[in-house]
């Protein structure tokens, strides 16, 4: 997408082949600044992971997987077996819930098996590259299925802009391109179709209003941030025609993970007859798993996101306390909401029921 008059990834090298450099967007600085940071080794590929300044479960699995090329280029000569186990442990430990993760990691080791560093090298960093490209085109077909929602409901409601709701931010910035929640907001945008979006804030770290609403800025795209608890509100007063969001880790009978919060928006859109759909590409499907509340990992964060929040004050960017100095906090990243609460699910080969059934109908390798 694009910045400032210029295209990004989420993450890209520059640099001629061999002597290749690793770039992110740091979206710990963002929306205040706009930052690219260098990645030079496994080590800061995994402190980038857990510091959530690449985040989101397209994005976490490609990073891994230059983590993996970064790891085969830098491990010591007579000890790259050993060292390679042991950055494939470090990649796996960074996040717990995103499927993409894992699926990308077991890409790598099958690339790279059996192979001597000089070959792991180059193997690496072209599997690395498929990961990121896979991930940027699913994106943009995602974008083309949901268009078609949109442009269903835009038709019900002439000369009326097609209200959207979502939660977190499941953009471009989610992804390496396009995103899978946002992809049919900007396709129908592009196509010219009125939308607004909802953007929640999503607490505890607010990837609601301060990514989601920024990359919707940067592309023209009509939004309000709102208060976590006022999408029920919405939905009660005939305000939102949709619910968009996307998703951690689906399992194959049609669960879903997501930012924490979005089991409240599904329960809300069922009561008041609001479509709620999950954008997904097909590396966030973990056909292993069943019940997504019994069976996905859900991460705990830090206590000190839930006390303090990050804000610019005229002095610059500065963390507040915003609850008694001795008070205790949890902070649950993600909760799961169950197939019965989902619509459909919109993924790189169409829409399909959360069931076990609609899946396997998209994508029958995995049965």
């Amino acid at each position: 997408m694009n910045v400032n008059g210029r295209h990004y990834r989420t993450i890209w090298t520059e640099g001629e082949a061999g002597n290749e450099r690793l770039f992110i967007i740091d979206q710990t600085a963002l929306p205040h600044a706009f930052q690219t940071l260098e990645l030079s080794s496994c080590g800061d590929v995994c402190q980038a992971i857990r510091d959530m300044q690449v985040r989101g479960a397209g994005l976490i699995g490609a990073t891994a997987a230059y983590g993996v090329w970064l790891a085969a280029r830098t491990a010591p000569a007579g000890n790259f077996a050993a060292f390679m186990e042991r950055s494939f442990a470090a990649l796996r430990s960074t996040r717990p819930t995103a499927g993409n993760l894992f699926r990308a990691l077991e890409r790598q080791a099958r690339a790279i098996a059996g192979k001597a560093q000089t070959e792991a090298i180059p193997a690496a960093l072209a599997e690395a590259q498929t990961v990121a490209g896979e991930d940027a085109e699913a994106c943009r077909r995602i974008g083309t299925f949901g268009l078609e929602l949109i442009r269903e409901i835009a038709a019900r409601k002439p000369g009326k802009p097609v209200e959207i709701l979502t939660h977190c931010n499941a953009g471009w910035l989610a992804f390496v391109d396009y995103g899978s929640a946002l992809s049919p907001v900007y396709a129908a945008f592009d196509a010219g179709i009125p939308v607004h979006v909802w953007v929640d804030e999503t607490r505890p770290r607010n990837q609601g209003a301060r990514l989601t609403a920024w990359e919707l800025g940067c592309h023209g795209v009509p939004c309000d941030i709102i208060a976590d608890n006022a999408g029920g509100h919405l939905m009660q007063h005939g305000m939102v025609d949709l619910v968009l969001t996307g998703a951690d880790r689906v399992t194959r009978w049609g669960d879903a993970a997501n930012k924490i919060g979005t089991y409240l928006k599904a329960l809300a859109a069922a009561d008041n007859g609001v479509p709620f759909y999950v954008a997904l590409p097909s590396t966030t499907l973990d056909p292993a798993l069943r019940d997504g509340m019994a069976e996905i990992p859900i991460e705990e964060r830090s206590p000190e996101e839930v006390r303090f929040v990050p804000g610019l004050s005229a002095h610059g960017p500065e963390e507040v306390l915003i609850c008694p100095e001795a008070a205790s906090a949890r902070n649950w990243a993600f909760d799961v909401t169950p197939a019965r609460l989902i619509t459909g699910l919109i993924t790189e080969r169409g829409i399909s029921p959360a069931s076990e059934a609609g899946i396997m109908g998209l994508f029958p390798e995995f049965a």
